[in-house]
């Protein structure tokens, strides 16, 4: 007795798995890497001034790039080195500054009246998913 069984590949479910498992393994190797800091600098070791973003509460009738340089001003002894050091006021989403500060003059802004956070400002660097060719889509 002879069984015919048939044993053509499918492939088109073959070409499926090859697919699925190729784009499981590129996701897994773009999440290792997604989304890491450029600057290779730690400005918590370091003396060297670093941009750091300060929140502060938004002054009471007043702009506040005059409190952000009242603010900095206190810290850096005066107003021609504060505004050296302001690099942005922000004013619409969130209250506060961008400036270049020392790990010192961090810690002393920090204890600022008005000061809400201070934070390192970091540049991030996000992967489009370019490598399947949907840049070239418009």
């Amino acid at each position: 007795m002879s069984t015919n069984l048939n044993l053509k590949p499918h492939y088109s479910q073959f070409l499926f798995l090859i697919v699925f498992a190729l784009l499981h393994f590129i996701s897994i190797a773009m999440s290792d890497s997604a989304a890491k800091p450029l600057d290779s600098v730690d400005s918590s070791t370091s003396s060297a001034p670093a941009v750091h973003i300060v929140y502060t509460e938004k002054p009471e009738g007043e702009d506040p790039a005059p409190y952000h340089i009242r603010t900095l001003t206190a810290v850096l002894g005066s107003e021609e080195a504060a505004k050296e050091a302001l690099l942005y006021t922000y004013k619409n989403a969130a209250t506060g500054f961008s400036a270049k500060l020392t790990p010192e003059q961090v810690a002393e802004i920090s204890k600022q009246p008005g000061v809400l956070q201070v934070v390192p400002s970091q540049t991030l660097q996000l992967h489009s998913g370019g490598g399947f060719g949907l840049h070239k889509l418009q």
